[in-house]
């Protein structure tokens, strides 16, 4: 499976697991890594110390290239980057914000980059920021996405027809059926999470592991549409979001209703009504909580598999 994004990244296969808060720590990206992806740590959930000590144990536990997931407004997003540049991390994926901010100083610092977007627009300007690669997220995806709400299948020939640089589709993709579909449609790789996010190295807890494979369609649903757009299970918290927005709350009181740590106190610590749950819409898809080494079994097996039916065809 050679094509640009492994030659980029120097990996076996154009597998990039998802930046996940609460979900990626070093064990998730070291597994990822070893299978022949690209593991992400995901930053977004860690203060600098934090990350420095998941950058050191990921090295330990993986000889492979790993990389680091960004959202540059974040507030530690400074610190992240200098962490990140003194551990010679190879590889940085940034998010929610400019890719002009640091693309060049990484670059500076013999890193690799790529920056994740939700429209064709966005692409454009990476690709004149001189980022490595696009992450093209159709709103599929859990957690938050973009305000567009345009969805994997068509954004990816969209924006593979507005950029030359190496494309990876997000955003719904968990199997290797999804996988062939997005080549079809342009990429060069695909980032998954949702299914990475329910394996047993994923630092997410075990109530939420198990509460999200038993999700069925129409079970996720894209909220705080006013605020960051984010999709999430339909619990209590979900509820009170609903609520507010059908009653037109403002900017500021959706805000405070979700405050501070809801994502953590869901996703990592279990309190799943008063939890911000974050998702994606392929969870109900999904069945089992394997290893990482087993997803991507599955995932080569059923791409190929597909791939010689076609030809066939």
């Amino acid at each position: 499976m050679n094509n640009r994004i492994t030659e980029l990244f120097e990996i076996q296969y154009p597998i990039i697991s998802g930046g996940m808060v609460w979900c990626s720590g070093w064990r998730l990206a070291s597994a990822v890594s070893n299978a022949g992806g690209l593991g992400l740590i995901g930053a977004g959930s860690m203060n600098a110390d934090l990350l420095r000590e998941h950058i050191r144990k990921c090295r330990i536990a993986t000889d492979k290239p790993f990389g680091v997931n960004v959202p540059l407004l974040y507030k530690h997003a400074e610190a992240m980057m200098d962490v990140i540049m003194e551990e010679k991390v190879p590889v940085v994926f940034t998010s929610a914000g400019s890719p002009r901010i640091w693309t060049d100083k990484l670059h500076g610092a013999g890193i690799k980059v790529a920056h994740v977007v939700s429209s064709t627009k966005f692409a454009q300007k990476c690709q004149e920021a001189g980022v490595d690669a696009v992450v093209a997220e159709g709103f599929e995806a859990g957690g938050h996405n973009g305000k567009e709400e345009t969805t994997t299948m068509v954004l990816v020939p969209h924006v593979r027809k507005s950029i030359d640089i190496p494309l990876i589709a997000a955003g719904g993709i968990g199997t290797g059926t999804g996988m062939l579909a997005a080549f079809a449609l342009g990429a060069e790789g695909v980032q998954i999470g949702t299914r990475f996010a329910l394996t047993q190295e994923s630092s997410a807890c075990e109530e939420f592991k198990n509460l999200c494979i038993g999700l069925q369609e129409g079970d996720t649903m894209l909220s705080l549409k006013k605020v960051v757009p984010t999709r999430l299970v339909k619990n209590e918290f979900f509820r009170r979001v609903e609520e507010a927005e059908n009653r037109g709350a403002s900017v500021e009181e959706l805000k405070e209703i979700v405050g501070f740590g809801k994502a953590k106190k869901g996703i990592f610590e279990g309190y799943l009504d008063e939890g911000e749950l974050e998702i994606g819409q392929v969870a109900y898809l999904i069945r089992s909580i394997p290893t990482v080494q087993e997803v991507f079994d599955s995932l080569i097996t059923e791409y190929r598999g597909q791939l010689g039916h076609l030809v066939e065809m």
